[in-house]
Order: structure tokens, then C-alpha cells, then sequence
């Protein structure tokens, strides 16, 4: 795995903060964000493309693909899945992403309606922006020539991603696939574009404590960015190579609410659903699952529908789970938010931790107050099976379920 966070530039970075209940988030440094509503998000911190790109390559490439990049590195390396000289006309790439290339769009947007209408484009222009372009790099760097494509369903796409890769090895159509998800839209017309929608925290005087999933108080979620990147392998390809294994997948789930453009089904209809199918398709009982890392996103609507289906799926058992939404640290990466959830679960069924839900201060009185929300500390607990929820505007809903893995 891989991961590049607003928290953590590496897979054991991000965890640690994770554990630690770091936020981050902070005021904008990419662009001055004076004029807008919301003047803070969960940038990525200390990166320099530069140290892991050639700088010629690295301005061929919109900042989404650059991370897609850096993350996929550390997943490869994590894997040592080349140094079995493995038959690359079996492994592929699915990628995930929302938005794609939203910087390179507005920038050259911008620099021909501000010129005399004289059409000079960058030739780059459209390879930068478009949103497949990040798994075309992967598969390009590593001559990975198995299926190659990306998913978009906004900040559904990386757990479907993840789900299609899950998918495609089941059917027999590739050993392993590199999986996951960037996203890079912290620029002012990804900034302006949540402000008009109302979705955003406008919380200014206070930032880190922005993103409060399941807190009365909450009014939006913190727009995030960075990638996250996970190895999936046929289980005989793994063990045969003697690969590292950290967990394993076992079921996916995906569902559309028809109810609604951005706002989710009140009573959490297609978040149940989803569940409700990866956990069938996982073959094992709702009771079994130890810990939910939520969508979470910290709205008004969202938080209680997810609660909603949460309870209507586990029943009593809502109350033995584990619930946390670790947006409250990262924001919210849009299509790479899947990914880097998805590794959080890996991790806590392989620590036997959970991460917390931090950034709580007074109970919302629409939730039930007897469910473990992980509130503000990491908790240890065995965690053997965990499901991780994603859902997007336009009622896209993904569940992916990661159980501990077992000779």
C-alpha cells in the first residue's frame, strides 16, 4: 500500500497521525483564498514533486497524477510484486478519481479567456486534465499491460476502483492489480465550486476542528487531497511469491439511491443497500464485521442518513461495532477519499486498532448516543473484519469489506 495524505506522505506516516487523531487542516497556502467563504482545506504538506519526479516529466503531469504516481511508487515497492518477475500481461490498473485534472482546466481556462482570443493551447493540456490519465501513468511506468482504465462515480470512484479490481481478479481476468485513487482540487475553482453548493465548513477561526463528523455542531465537510494506493493479488499468486499480506478483501457492494442530485436518501436507503450487498457478496454474517469506517463527511444530512443504515443493517450488533469517520483528520479527498479509507481498515484489522473520530464535542440529538462513534481517542480492539463506506454525489454508494488475513 500507498498512501499521500494531508496527515502523512507515506503509508506509516498516515497511519501514525491516524492513531495520534491529527487533523489536517489548515489555512490555504496553494492559492489566496482572502475573498472565499471557506480559506482553509487538507492540503498535502512538505511535498516536492521533485523528489519523486523528474522535473521535464513532472510538468507534463496535473497534481492528481502526481500523487497517483507517488503513491503507486510506494505500493510497488511495498509489494516487491516485480522482483518475481510476474507475467505483466496480467496485471493491470483501476484508478479512481472525481475531478481528474481540475488545476490544469482552470489555469488554461484562464490564460485564454485573459489573452486576445488567439487559440494557444499547451499540447499537454488535455493528457494533464483528463481523469484516466493517472492509471495510464502507473501502467506506462511499471509496463503493467493488464486492464487498464478509471472509475468516476465523484467520491464513490476509488472503492469502485477498488471493487472492479476485487472483481476482475475473481473472474480470472488478472493476477494482481494496482488500485486506488488521487485527487487534487484544492484550487479556487474546486474551492468555489463546494462554497456554491453549501457543502463546505465555512469554520475560518478554527480549522483544525472544521471536519466534526457526528457533532452537533457540524456544517460541512473540509475539501481534502492527496492519494492513496493498495496492491491487489490473487490470493496463489501472493502466497507463491511469498508476498506481504497485510489483509484480505472479501466482498464489495455498490448501490444508487434514485433519490436526489447531491443530498443522500433520508433514511439512508442506498448506503443500507450497499452494505447490505458486500456483505452478502463477503459471504458472512453483519454480525461478524468488528468496525465500520463511515463516508462520514461531516453534514447536517449526511451524518444521521449513514447512521440510519448503519442501524438498520447491523441491528443490535450497531452497538458491539466500532464506528469512526476518519475524515475528521484527513477532509474529504472526493474520489480518492475510498482509497485512503480502505487503508485505514486494512490497518486496523492488522493492528488491532481503530482510528478515532476526532474533533467531537457535544451530542447531536438525531444520533443514537449508545453507538461507539470512537470519539476523539483511538481504540484497540480485535478487528477481525472491517467495511469501509463511500458515497457520492449523484447517489453513487460503495462498500468494501477487508477481513484479517490467515494462512
Amino acid at each position: 500500500m500507498g498512501a499521500l495524505t494531508p496527515i502523512g506522505n507515506s503509508l506509516n506516516d498516515y497511519w501514525d497521525a491516524l492513531i495520534a487523531g491529527k487533523s489536517g487542516a489548515a489555512p490555504i497556502t496553494l492559492f489566496d483564498a482572502s475573498l472565499f467563504k471557506t480559506q482553509f482545506a487538507c492540503e498535502v504538506k512538505n511535498f516536492n514533486v521533485e523528489d519523486h519526479i523528474d522535473k521535464k516529466e513532472a510538468r507534463k503531469l496535473d497534481q492528481f497524477s502526481q500523487y497517483a504516481i507517488v503513491s503507486a511508487s510506494e505500493a510497488m515497492a511495498d509489494s516487491a510484486l516485480l522482483e518475481s518477475n510476474p507475467n505483466l500481461d496480467r496485471i493491470g490498473v483501476i484508478w479512481g478519481s472525481g475531478v481528474g485534472g481540475l488545476k490544469t482546466f482552470q489555469d488554461e481556462s484562464k490564460a485564454f479567456f485573459e489573452g486576445d482570443g488567439t487559440p494557444r493551447f499547451n499540447p499537454f493540456f488535455i493528457p494533464k486534465m483528463i481523469a484516466d490519465i493517472a492509471a495510464g501513468h502507473i501502467s506506462i511506468k511499471y509496463g503493467l499491460r493488464g486492464p487498464n482504465y478509471v472509475t468516476v462515480s465523484a467520491c464513490a470512484s476509488s472503492t469502485n476502483a477498488i471493487i472492479d479490481s476485487f472483481n476482475l481478479i475473481r473472474l480470472g481476468k488478472a493476477d494482481a492489480i494496482v488500485t486506488g485513487g488521487s485527487e487534487a482540487a484544492v484550487n479556487e475553482m474546486g474551492m468555489g465550486g463546494f462554497n456554491a453548493l453549501k457543502a463546505l465548513s465555512t469554520r475560518n477561526d478554527s480549522p483544525e476542528t472544521a471536519s466534526r463528523p457526528f457533532d452537533a455542531e457540524r456544517d460541512g465537510f473540509v475539501l481534502g487531497e492527496g492519494a492513496g494506493a493498495l496492491i491487489l493479488e490473487e490470493y496463489e499468486h501472493a502466497v507463491n511469491r511469498g508476498a506481504k499480506i497485510y489483509a484480505e478483501v472479501i466482498g464489495g457492494g455498490m448501490s444508487g439511491d434514485a433519490y436526489h442530485m447531491t443530498a443522500p436518501h433520508p433514511e439512508g436507503l442506498g448506503a443500507r443497500n450497499t452494505m447490505l450487498a458486500a456483505i452478502e457478496d463477503a459471504e458472512i454474517k453483519a454480525s461478524e464485521i468488528d468496525y465500520v469506517n463511515v463516508h462520514g463527511t461531516s453534514t447536517p444530512l449526511g451524518d444521521v442518513a449513514e447512521v440510519k443504515a448503519i442501524q438498520a443493517v447491523f441491528g443490535e450488533h450497531a452497538y458491539n461495532l466500532n464506528i469512526s469517520s476518519t475524515k475528521s483528520m484527513t477532509g474529504h479527498l472526493l474520489g480518492a477519499a475510498g482509497a485512503i479509507e480502505a487503508i485505514a481498515c486494512v490497518m486496523a484489522v492488522k493492528n488491532d486498532i481503530v482510528p478515532p473520530t476526532i474533533n467531537h464535542f457535544s451530542d447531536d440529538p438525531e444520533l443514537d448516543s449508545k453507538l461507539n462513534f470512537t470519539f476523539n481517542q483511538a481504540q484497540k480492539r480485535v478487528v477481525n473484519v472491517a467495511l469501509s463506506n463511500t458515497f457520492g454525489f449523484g447517489g453513487h454508494n460503495t462498500s468494501v469489506i477487508v477481513k484479517k488475513f490467515t494462512k
